[in-house]
C-alpha cells in the first residue's frame, strides 16, 4: 500500500508542475515587449512591428501543437 500512495503522490506533484507550466503566468526579461498571442485580430499589429525593424536581426518562431 506504501508503494501506490508514493505513486500517486509523484504522479499529483507531476500533474501540478505541469499545469503550473503552462497556466502559472510567464514573465518576460525586463525591457522585451510582452507575449503575443497571434490571432487572426493580431496578425496586422504583428506584421506591423516586425517590418519596422528593418535594419534589426528579426526572428519569428511558429510554434503548432501538432
Amino acid at each position: 500500500m506504501n508503494r501506490k500512495r508514493t505513486l500517486i503522490a509523484v504522479g499529483v506533484v507531476g500533474l501540478a508542475a505541469i499545469l503550473f507550466y503552462f497556466y502559472g503566468g510567464h514573465r518576460v526579461p525586463v525591457g522585451q515587449p510582452e507575449l503575443v498571442y497571434l490571432t487572426p485580430d493580431t496578425i496586422p499589429d504583428m506584421k506591423a512591428a516586425f517590418n519596422s525593424a528593418q535594419r534589426d536581426i528579426r526572428v519569428l518562431l511558429l510554434l503548432s501543437p501538432t
